[in-house]
């Protein structure tokens, strides 16, 4: 499939006011599926005149609406950037192929769901990448908005494309289509950004494009990826990553938000017209995580943990509830259970929100920090969905490879608990192609999914008793101790999980009452190109995306085949291809891609993790032990935040008992 490009249709940050391509777009709408999808005009979202504001944003989530309005840190920077009076901050999402023909067709450019306005006229066109398959749709949206795919193509009077989320943290398989990231948090960076924009236009926008990328660039906080070189040596490998200009920094920094109690956004959250993944409200009730799982990037890139106190949880609770009228919040971080006043958060929202329809969830739970008095709180409201564990891998020595300190005795005493408490359904994850793994370490999540039916049938004294087993390929992730780490081919990813799959299925007296979902291993080795892939991986990228290649994190649209044949194409006359890109070990001496973009974690203690990941060495969470010297507090100029507030959740009346008396 041969993209046909759009013109930009009007310049960026222009003073006029840009009109709405609705009317054009209103047409097409009736031919394709799910059109009120582009409409917008959802339940507290933002409109504001073009022409009252200086600044504007195109925030976009490069995937289906669907997927993408839900999104918590989409939502976080609109807020925040839209609480500025001269700033305006627009979304937009990835249209589906019918609407992208349609688009090309008639030449309608790639819009904001708000005002339907091109996203080539603003300032700023900022993605946020939750993982790096969106890739392919990025360059959908340039091409439709009329933005030239590469950066070095780009004119005075086309946006700054921005990068951001947590597949930023390496984007250097993206670094010629952007023009900056931003790694790490995104709210007090967006402000920073803004006001230098704002600055910049004020002075006459002296210099172009290039001196604004510069000013940008001399903060320390934004990569700007023209502004490096990268030489490599003969058999592959980086030699070096090197400023290109005066005045640019070595290394990049990472941004740090603390006092959560701070930015309480969303405030408002947006309630879809259209279906989404998550029908509620969502209130983050800490950010980071340092139980130091080796395999989870999110938990080692968002330290340190820093909690949001009791009463600001309770305030956000009341006030998205009151804004959107969802029936479900969920409580959302890395870890939730950890919470140092879970148990008081849990309780004082119970005792508040008892007697209405509002039901409270968690996302899935260690099974270390799982109580049943927990569990019963958050489910008083009469909802009794099933619970989530994670216990990541099968066998005890996998978890200690892994980091995950949970016994097999903790796991079943905790899934008899909640069976013997009137649940029914247990859902477990698991990991696949963990490092050092074995057949046997794998196919020991049959023996635990069979211990924990039959002890759950004990315990409840009752045969309907469920639990699914779900696993997920392991994918390598720069910033973690794993980033040395040959990835698992996917033959033998498939191999294995066709073991397990066949050994649950044959076991007679419980494996009915197992379910089995998976992944195949396809998929995780394009992720793990990308994931820790270097600026050689972009015509991959490109070549994919001229195939034909959309929508990658969709099973359905996914193209194992093309990643391979484009890839193979596009790589023919260099020293690397995917299996160096993926199934290859490193040394701790090659540089690596994404070395000059600093998370705040030590490389030299991220490597002995590595080593202790090979001895099977555990390791504590640093809340409650003395500091393991990760790096990030010093570094950062930032610290642990932890309770308890010794507060209350206030109000302490329910409102239950308040709809109650009005009813009387």
């Amino acid at each position: 499939m041969s993209a046909e490009p759009i013109d930009a249709v009007a310049p960026a940050g222009s003073a006029d006011t840009v009109e709405s391509v609705f009317p054009q777009l209103e047409a097409l709408l009736p031919l394709v599926q799910k059109p009120i999808q582009y409409v917008g005009g959802e339940l507290n979202a933002v409109s504001k005149p073009w022409e009252s504001t200086t600044v504007r944003w195109a925030l976009m989530y490069p995937d289906a609406y669907e997927v993408g309005v839900p999104n918590q840190g989409v939502q976080i920077l609109y807020e925040v950037l839209n609480e500025q009076s001269d700033v305006l901050a627009e979304r937009t999402y990835s249209v589906w192929a019918d609407l992208e023909a349609l688009m090309r067709q008639h030449d309608v450019p790639q819009f904001t769901v708000d005002a339907h306005r091109p996203v080539g006229a603003f300032d700023v066109f900022g993605l946020s990448f939750a993982t790096e398959l969106g890739y392919t749709n990025m360059l959908t949206a340039l091409d439709l908005a009329g933005i030239p795919l590469h950066a070095r193509d780009r004119r005075d009077e086309h946006p700054i494309v921005l990068a951001g989320g947590h597949a930023a943290f390496n984007p250097e398989p993206i670094a010629q289509f952007i023009d900056a990231a931003v790694i790490g948090d995104g709210e007090q960076a967006a402000l920073e950004i803004t006001a230098l924009i704002r600055d910049f236009k004020a002075e006459g926008s002296p210099g172009g494009r290039e001196q604004l990328l510069m000013r940008l660039a001399q903060t320390g906080g934004v990569y700007v990826p023209a502004f490096y070189d990268v030489e490599y040596h003969d058999d592959g490998r980086i030699k070096r990553v090197m400023p290109n200009r005066p005045g640019v920094p070595w290394r990049v920094s990472k941004h740090t938000v603390t006092d959560l109690d701070a930015w309480p956004y969303p405030k408002k959250p947006l309630v879809p017209l259209a279906e989404s993944v998550h029908e509620r409200a969502s209130v983050e009730i800490f950010r980071g995580c340092t139980r130091g799982c080796r395999f989870c990037q999110a938990g080692m890139i968002t330290r340190p943990v820093r909690e949001r106190s009791i009463t600001g949880i309770g305030e956000m609770v009341e006030q998205s509830l009151q804004a959107t009228g969802f029936e479900e919040v969920g409580l959302l971080s890395l870890s939730s259970a950890d919470h140092s006043e879970i148990k008081e958060v849990a309780k004082g929202l119970a005792d508040r929100y008892e007697g209405t329809n509002t039901s409270l969830s968690l996302p899935s739970t260690r099974v270390d920090a799982f109580n049943i008095d927990l569990a019963n709180e958050l489910s008083r409201s009469g909802r009794r969905s099933g619970l989530t564990f994670a216990p990541e891998g099968g066998s005890e020595r996998i978890r200690k490879v892994i980091n995950k300190m949970v016994t097999e005795e903790d796991l079943i005493r905790t899934v008899t608990t909640a069976y013997g408490n009137g649940w029914r359904q247990v859902k477990l994850y698991f990991m696949c192609g963990l490092p050092t793994e074995t057949d046997d370490d794998v196919l020991q999540i049959a023996e635990l999914a069979r211990e924990v039916i039959k002890t759950g049938r004990e315990v409840a004294g009752r045969k309907d008793i469920r639990c699914t087993v779900s696993i997920g390929g392991f994918v390598p992730k720069p910033h973690t101790p794993f980033q040395w780490a040959a990835q698992l081919d996917h033959e033998t990813t498939d191999a294995r999980l066709m073991k397990l799959r066949n050994v649950i299925r044959d076991d007679r007296q419980y494996g009915k009452a197992i379910g089995f979902r998976y992944h195949d291993g396809k998929p995780g080795i394009v992720e793990g190109l990308l994931s820790r892939g270097d600026r050689r991986v972009g015509q991959v990228i490109e070549a994919v995306w001229r195939d034909g290649g959309r929508f990658d994190g969709w099973s359905e649209h996914f193209s194992f085949e093309r990643w391979m044949r484009c890839a193979d194409l596009a790589l023919a006359d260099g020293p690397v291809d995917v299996d160096w890109y993926t199934t290859r070990e490193r040394e701790f001496s090659e540089v690596l891609p994404w070395d000059h973009l600093d998370s705040g974690l030590d490389k030299d203690w991220l490597w002995e993790d590595w080593q202790d990941s090979l001895n099977e060495v555990e390791v504590e969470d640093c809340r409650w032990t003395p500091c393991f010297d990760c790096g990030v507090c010093p570094q950062m100029g930032t610290d642990i935040e932890i309770g308890p507030t010794g507060k209350q959740l206030l109000p302490l009346t329910a409102i239950g008992a308040g709809v109650e008396a009005l009813r009387g």
